[in-house]
């Protein structure tokens, strides 16, 4: 204590300086130093309503979260010893969390000044600068600068780094796992001007260019084959933080070109590709373009939200089924799967679409920012418990399945973390002496350049229309107000201290009114919303029903939610409660589709609630149409089958016997993989020798030839009197000669045909025998090609119990 008197003097006045140079940071390196047009999440206050209520419980369920086991992953993989046990569940990604956490942190910090999240900022912070600083000392060959926290990252890169894929080829996605980092680091210096966290990132980046730069292009690209995340996005992002070349062409480097070349020409070849895998691409092509301005990246990213957004978007914004892209053929899957889509996914197009915005202000953009913030954003946070949504099922009468803090640590865990910190990211936007109001929320904005502060008042969606009132300051400039596509001409109307302004605007445009501002001045905008249907992309006699932007759903029941509130186990996020039949759920019957929205009726005192007592119904129920993203703990519709009076009799005695067919079929499986996907084959611990994937059928498929092999771990739920049942390509017997081992023993039977499977494909039943399953709850299946032989393509298999 007396040492630290001695120092008082000097020490106060470098405190003093340290303090003033961070906290002027803040602002100086807020995020508009990277994105030019966005106002730092500080001069943004939420105001109460939906999303302030949100991003409040995030921040509570954040702080649940122990930070010594989100950190353990890289203290280990450091040589360093961890303070607490690692996080279970995706044990085989350990590390992936931890960047997101440190992101989320960061906005927080940034828009609430919470003491709590800035403590736990700084101590993540002065931990992983430890563990880069150790990593350089103990694996001087291949570890300087290094970050991340992938198991067995000694093996994975000091091989990758000697061009030797074989570690690399059987970890599970690790340049994905270190990405989550790399956008960590980059967010507490973006959010928060910490130029610690600054110091790590563009470290961590000089050491992901060195250990590639002995890889030819050809083993790049090779290597891009593996989901990498962000990587071209976060290395785009040094290079604008320090104007160095070398980032820019490694960003160039780790860019796709399975993606960038045909997106780039506008050709769509999204069908059967992992979603998540695709969209963050695309967001570094859009960062690339923005930077460097090759028209190649820019069109790339322009083209990859313009399909997507426009073909193979639902009516709440999200997209993906089993985490895949499917093709126009197989979209009725989204209401035969329960596996709907992905929260990443929609995380990551709103990034996209945020960097579109920045280079073209069009109100397009904001249109489906809007839709899909509101729709699926919101509707993924549990507003009880905080737990955050993996998939959003749109098979009618399912429900979602919501993450329990400290036990499931998904993917959509990490994002879900980040997305309710950032609500306040888009709702104004500048460039030059231009004002965007892109959102109609609660809010008040701090102009620090222009002196000004702006309140929106607004009870959105449940009031038709926003207040804005300059609140301090006088300054000139334009102010431009979305006039959302929702809102037809005539119906948005704009009044400027109670009279009617000049600018006349049209759906998807922006209003505008230059004038010099003063404190005092109110702008009154009113819209109207109306009730309108959208039809499932593909098939079209499923319709959602909208409120404006507003999806609008109904509860059905809460019947056998199991595992409504996931643990730690490896499929907890998959709604697991039975499937109701899709014949025996409420259907529209009306000749007319246009009279289905026509038809609601507003319920008094309740905002956004609808009757449909006008429906004609089939299977009816009691129930009433609300918004989606209230909707909670509950089964659901989303889409409504829709029949004319004509068909719907043979159309419904059809569907119920597939319907049965199908249910009786899942009732009776034990477990099942979808051969060729990756999480699938990652989740059943996939090994194989000289196999390959490919698509056919549009269907996702693994084959292999000549002695190779592959084998997937099954459950069994320690069951026995099991049949194994492998989807083929047709009734070609040359196409089932693989040899089956089960627990690497070869299994006799040459199976017997089941039934016809989806597009053209067919199934084999073979019986095994109890004696052949040797463990307690697993059994391994491998699949043997003959020498001087090739089987053909493998497409599904599954256990089931002995039936009918």
């Amino acid at each position: 204590m007396h040492e630290l008197k001695k120092y008082n003097f000097t020490a106060a006045v470098f405190a003093g300086v340290w303090m003033l140079s961070f906290f002027c940071g803040e602002h100086v390196f807020a995020q508009d130093k990277l994105y030019r047009n966005e106002f730092p999440l500080s001069d943004v206050t939420l105001l109460d309503g939906p999303f302030k209520k949100a991003r409040d419980l995030n921040i509570k369920s954040l702080l649940a979260y122990d930070v010594d086991r989100l950190l353990a992953p890289y203290l280990k993989e450091a040589g360093l010893t961890p303070k607490a046990q690692s996080y279970k569940n995706w044990d085989g990604l350990d590390g992936h969390i931890g960047g997101h956490y440190l992101s989320a942190l960061a906005m927080n910090y940034a828009a609430t000044k919470d003491e709590a999240c800035k403590k736990r900022l700084y101590y993540m912070l002065a931990e992983l600068e430890a563990c880069q600083n150790n990593n350089a000392l103990i694996h001087p060959d291949w570890g300087i600068g290094y970050a991340g926290g992938v198991p067995n990252s000694q093996q994975i890169w000091s091989q990758l780094k000697s061009r030797n894929f074989t570690a690399f080829k059987t970890a599970w996605v690790p340049w994905y796992n270190v990405h989550k980092m790399y956008a960590g680091l980059r967010d507490a210096w973006l959010y928060t001007g910490n130029e610690k966290a600054k110091n790590i990132f563009l470290k961590f980046c000089d050491w992901a260019i060195g250990i590639t730069s002995g890889l030819t292009d050809v083993e790049m690209q090779s290597m891009l084959d593996t989901e990498q995340g962000g990587m071209n996005e976060v290395l785009a992002d040094a290079y604008q933080m320090t104007h160095e070349a070398k980032y820019l062409q490694a960003a160039k480097r780790f860019s796709h070109h399975m993606l960038l070349d045909p997106m780039s020409n506008g050709i769509d070849n999204l069908d059967n590709k992992h979603a998540n895998t695709q969209v963050p691409k695309a967001i570094g092509f859009a960062r690339i373009g923005e930077l460097s301005h090759d028209e190649k990246f820019d069109r790339a990213g322009k083209f990859f939200w313009e399909t997507v957004t426009q073909n193979r978007t639902l009516a709440f914004g999200g997209n993906s089924r089993r985490e895949f892209f499917p093709s126009a053929a197989s979209n009725r899957d989204f209401l035969t799967d329960v596996e709907g889509p992905e929260s990443c996914n929609s995380y990551n197009m709103l990034k996209l679409t945020e960097d579109l915005f920045r280079e073209e202000p069009l109100a397009r953009y904001m249109d489906y920012y809007e839709k899909t913030v509101y729709n699926h954003i919101l509707s993924t946070q549990n507003p009880n418990t905080g737990g955050y949504v993996y998939f959003t099922p749109v098979r009618p009468r399912s429900y979602k399945v919501y993450s329990t803090p400290n036990e499931a640590m998904w993917c959509c865990v990490g994002s879900g973390m980040e997305n309710h910190g950032k609500y306040n990211e888009m709702i104004y936007t500048h460039q030059h002496d231009s004002l965007y109001v892109n959102l109609f929320a609660a809010s008040e904005l701090n102009w620090r350049e222009k002196g000004i502060r702006i309140r929106q008042e607004t009870r959105f969606p449940d009031q038709e229309g926003i207040t804005l009132e300059i609140v301090d300051g006088s300054s000139n400039f334009t102010l431009l107000v979305r006039h959302p596509a929702w809102a037809a001409d005539g119906e948005f109307r704009i009044l400027v201290n109670g009279k009617t302004a000049a600018s006349a605007s049209h759906p998807s445009s922006y209003a505008q009114i230059t004038r010099q501002w003063k404190k005092g001045d109110v702008v009154q905008v009113t819209f109207q919303m109306h009730n309108t249907i959208v039809h499932l992309p593909h098939v079209p006699n499923y319709v959602a029903i909208m409120h404006g932007p507003i999806l609008l759903g109904a509860k059905t029941g809460t019947e056998d939610l199991k595992g409504l509130n996931a643990n730690d186990s490896r499929w907890g996020h998959i709604p697991s409660g039975k499937k109701l039949p899709l014949d025996k759920a409420p259907i529209i019957i009306d000749d007319n589709p246009d009279h289905i929205a026509a038809a609601l009726t507003g319920i008094k005192d309740q905002p956004l609630s609808f009757s449909v007592s006008q429906w004609k119904l089939i299977n009816p129920a009691d129930v009433k149409l609300e918004p989606f993203y209230r909707i909670h703990e509950s089964r659901y519709m989303m889409y409504w089958m829709t029949l004319t009076n004509k068909q719907y009799r043979s159309y419904l005695d059809s569907l119920a016997l597939r319907e049965k067919e199908d249910l009786d079929l899942q009732n009776r499986t034990v477990d099942f993989v979808k051969a060729g996907e990756q999480q699938p084959e990652v989740d059943h611990h996939m090994l194989d020798t000289r196999s390959r994937t490919g698509v056919a059928h549009d269907q996702v498929f693994r084959e292999t030839s000549d002695g190779g092999s592959f084998s997937y771990d099954l459950a069994t739920n320690g069951e026995k009197n099991l049949s194994l049942v492998v989807g083929y390509e047709g009734p070609d017997r040359r196409k089932q000669n693989y040899e089956i081992y089960v627990d690497d023993v070869k299994l006799e039977s040459t199976g017997v045909p089941f039934r016809k499977g989806q597009a053209d494909l067919f199934d084999i039943i073979y019986q095994i025998p109890d004696a052949m399953i040797k463990r307690a709850d697993h059994v391994k299946i491998q699949f043997k090609a003959p020498d001087n032989f090739r089987p053909g393509p493998v497409y599904y298999l599954r256990l089931i119990r002995a039936g009918k």
